[in-house]
């Protein structure tokens, strides 16, 4: 079964109608309007028009919720009942009861018929299969009842999808034998299985002619001893009886070889000598005569299922294998040698890759000489770190070697550079406390790392020098914004020392037009500061980003034109511009200078099924000013484009 099939959408509710809007709020706000008391214009405020009774309760659960707005004068009993009602918090029966759906609530009745409940996907017809005559269902002698019926009518419509079949929660769940005896099924013989294969502590009755399909288990049997006769055990009720006295301490050796050998049958004539009353006596069981193949496996990726899986698909033409287990599966083809399988759990890891599998895929993958795959995982964490993986758990099951070689990689998508160290420091805090199974907050980690020892940073410790490699891939002179400088001071994952320098860096550059540092020259794919943005639709046809740097502020661009070919490029702001905000006017540092020579690179990926198609300017040096004619870079045009975009600007200052 896919993914897709097992996930539930819920449809869209319909509006609710005016008449159920304004009784909620009459309901939440009566209390309140009551213990008000007496106004200044002494108007009685209006009561919702459910009933032309006057002071009618009704119960809600333990609550009894005060539902009359008038002033409640000396009703000490109204009093406490509204006091309660303001002070308590709506439990999961008032929710429903308020927001049900009922006759007193529908505005639309149609007298013509009873009282219908409104058919979705999430809520079919249940209701049970009732006969009634046409006479009595006339129109004459009709009257609307006072609760909904449960009466299916002749014209009650068909529910919209089927309903799901009930599985019971203590029901057995498929052992790994039951799952190759599903497979194996369709091998009509009847002179029962001819080999045998001991692997992972099980014993798989297979059958020859399918074994070619696996070249491991073509060349073990093709290197196998002589056919010799095989014990079976007589019941599946001998099985398991043999198999709890094995792994059972209280029982002694003697009496489980005595167990084990009235369990089983190896010659048929012994077996018919015995009487009815012999206490080893089972029905006759078949006896064949059998090879016997060992294959040792010590993968922590294999497991029994995945191997009743793969051996099962060996009776197949189509191969049938489940998402869930698909990396498993390939685990057990490759040991097996089944290359069929092995193909297809490739197709599917290429097409089925998420946060929640890239990991597994590119484990099993790496293992089992899949490049395809592999290359298909870190093209799509190359895109999808930041966006996706920053803020699930499954974070912490990527690999250190694996996330340094993303991170260095020149495709890498970032919104900042500030990203890419939060990023790691989740990552560090999810290996520092393995036990967590939610993603944290960003407070949470901040709290974690302030109250560390404050006596040198983390990296510098004995247990954390490890990982000094992952923090110096973050381009740190990128991270211009004071709030995340704070929080990375209060961290202290990084010296200090490292921080007052990025501090000096960031106030040379403000004060030579933002020319950096002359020893932090160097190449442009370790200095430039990256932002970038993800369009996920075409809807509207424009969007808009500021990047700011050492008082020179640009606006990056993607605008899709009528032809319907899409432009990636970037404009340099003049001082008080509409698409600078209030703040950045007042507050951020502005460069008067008239031109500024840039090195900026515009790249543009997609990624569909592990296919990526990158666009990009290249490295690009140009002089920005502030006339209309030299304010704009380079245009990069795609025609044809297929979310989501992920679109990344790179800009440097070089000395001037």
């Amino acid at each position: 079964m896919t993914e897709s099939a097992q996930s539930y959408f819920p449809s869209i509710p319909p509006n609710a109608p005016k008449a159920t809007i304004s009784y909620c709020r009459s309901v939440q706000e009566a209390p309140i309007s009551a213990l008000m008391g007496v106004v200044v214009d002494a108007r009685i405020p209006e009561r919702h028009p459910v009933t032309p009774r006057c002071r009618v309760r009704k119960m809600v659960g333990s609550t009894n919720r005060w539902r009359l707005p008038e002033s409640l004068g000396s009703d000490l009993l109204g009093s406490s009942q509204a006091i309660k009602a303001v002070h308590m918090s709506y439990n999961n029966s008032l929710v429903n009861i308020i927001t049900a759906e009922s006759p007193v609530l529908n505005m639309n009745l149609d007298i013509s018929r009873p009282y219908m409940f409104r058919q979705t996907d999430d809520r079919p017809i249940t209701e049970p299969d009732r006969k009634y005559s046409q006479q009595r269902l006339s129109v004459d002698s009709f009257t609307v009842p006072a609760t909904a019926p449960s009466v299916k009518l002749r014209n009650t419509p068909s529910p919209l999808a089927p309903i799901r079949k009930f599985v019971p929660t203590n029901a057995r769940p498929a052992t790994p034998k039951d799952i190759f005896l599903y497979h194996s099924k369709k091998s009509h013989s009847l002179l029962g299985p001819d080999v045998v294969l001991k692997c992972l502590s099980m014993d798989w009755e297979l059958h020859r002619p399918f074994l070619q399909k696996a070249d491991v288990l073509a060349s073990l049997v093709k290197d196998a001893e002589d056919p010799k006769f095989h014990k079976y055990y007589r019941t599946p009720a001998s099985e398991t009886l043999d198999t709890y006295i094995k792994k059972n301490q209280f029982y002694s050796n003697d009496y489980k070889e005595i167990s084990n050998r009235l369990s089983m049958v190896e010659d048929p004539q012994e077996e018919e000598v015995k009487g009815v009353d012999h206490p080893a006596h089972v029905s006759e069981k078949r006896v064949n005569s059998v090879s016997i193949i060992k294959l040792d496996c010590h993968d922590p990726l294999l497991t029994k299922t995945a191997m009743a899986v793969a051996l099962g698909n060996l009776y197949h033409d189509e191969l049938e294998v489940e998402l869930e287990e698909v990396a498993n599966v390939l685990a057990a083809a490759s040991v097996l040698g089944f290359k069929a399988l092995q193909n297809t759990c490739g197709k599917m890891m290429l097409e089925n890759i998420s946060h929640r599998t890239v990991c597994k895929y590119h484990l099993a993958a790496s293992k089992y000489q899949q490049e395809q795959v592999v290359l298909a995982c870190e093209r799509w964490l190359e895109l999808n770190l930041i966006p996706q993986m920053s803020c699930q758990i499954q974070l912490r099951d990527v690999p250190m070697d694996l996330l340094q070689k993303i991170l260095k990689s020149n495709r890498l998508f970032t919104f900042n550079e500030y990203s890419i160290y939060r990023l790691l420091s989740y990552w560090l805090f999810l290996q520092l406390n393995p036990h967590i199974q939610l993603m944290p907050s960003h407070s949470t980690v901040l709290s974690y790392y302030n109250s560390l020892p404050k006596n040198c940073a983390l990296v510098e410790k004995d247990e954390g020098q490890i990982y000094a490699p992952l923090f110096s891939a973050v381009r740190l002179t990128g991270i211009t914004d004071t709030n995340h400088i704070q929080d990375m001071q209060m961290m202290n994952i990084l010296p200090q020392s490292q921080l007052i320098d990025l501090l000096s860096q960031h106030y040379h550059a403000l004060q030579n037009g933002g020319d950096t540092c002359t020893s932090n020259l160097g190449l442009f794919v370790n200095l430039a500061k990256r932002q970038g943005f993800i369009m996920d639709s075409f809807e509207p046809h424009y969007h808009s980003e500021v990047l700011s740097l050492h008082g020179f502020h640009f606006e990056l661009k993607a605008v899709r034109s009528s032809a319907g070919h899409v432009a990636f490029y970037m404009q340099r702001l003049k001082p008080g511009d509409p698409i600078l905000s209030f703040r950045q006017c007042e507050r951020h540092t502005f460069s008067m200078r008239p031109d500024r020579e840039v090195r900026y690179c515009i790249t543009v990926q997609q990624c569909n099924k592990g296919d990526n198609a990158v666009l990009t300017t290249g490295i690009v040096s140009q002089k920005f000013g502030l006339g209309d004619k030299t304010s704009r870079s380079e245009c990069l045009k795609m025609e044809k484009l297929d979310c989501p975009v992920y679109v990344t600007f790179a800009v440097m200052f070089p000395s001037s």
